[in-house]
């Protein structure tokens, strides 16, 4: 048996990578077997670690991955909700997945959820480099010119409302936040020097905030 990790945070596409890697499978036929039996493009495994026996076949393997994650949303939604609906689940996994990439900690999770419900609420584009971060670009830093060339439906720079599907696997502590999020009148955030964010209502707070962090990086 071996342990297989996949962390909150970390795209279905990288972790088909780490898999093919530790395993010694077929990176193509894991993205094959991906694109059969999953739903969704992305977010649907649940990050933690997993023990897989050496040798197993790229097919049950994904079947066995997917199969425990579905098993760990349905039994979560239930307590939640009492009951599953896969549409309204995934929903949720779209806006926690933005939570999972933007928030320096699971305390802030909530507060990041807000800004978000806020900015769809006014009708406000995110402007969330975290949903850049998809597939591939997972670990890619987001540039002025990558926001200006990317033509895709994960781009909230350029599309209103939520990015075309989730951005990444995420935590259940990520969940909870989109389902839950605080109370607030926050619209924008960034990180402050301590590796937090500081969270503003104003434009020019968080012009102020920007300015500030700029000036530190220099």
């Amino acid at each position: 048996m071996q342990n297989i990790t996949l962390i909150p945070g970390e795209t279905t596409y990288i972790f088909l990578n780490q898999l093919a890697s530790n395993l010694k499978l077929d990176r193509k036929i894991l993205q094959k077997e991906y694109d059969k039996q999953s739903r969704h493009i992305e977010g649907e495994f649940v990050p933690n670690t997993y023990k897989m026996p050496i040798g197993i076949t790229e097919a049950t393997l994904i079947n066995i991955l997917l199969s425990k994650s579905r098993y760990q949303m349905k039994k979560l939604s239930k307590k939640i909700f009492g009951a599953y609906n896969e549409k309204k689940w995934f929903h949720f996994v779209t806006i926690a997945s933005v939570i999972q990439k933007e928030s320096a900690s699971i305390k802030e999770m909530p507060l990041v959820s807000s800004v978000i419900y806020n900015r769809l609420k006014k009708n406000m584009k995110l402007q969330m480099d975290g949903t850049l971060n998809y597939g591939k670009y997972s670990h890619i830093k987001v540039t002025p010119n990558r926001i200006k060339k990317d033509r895709t439906g994960y781009n909230t720079y350029r599309v209103k409302g939520l990015p075309s599907d989730a951005v990444c696997n995420v935590s259940f502590s990520a969940i909870r936040a989109a389902i839950f999020p605080k109370k607030t009148n926050y619209l924008y955030f960034m990180k402050s020097k301590n590796g937090t964010h500081d969270f503003t209502r104003n434009y020019s707070t968080h012009l102020s905030n920007i300015k500030r962090a700029t000036k530190r990086n220099k």
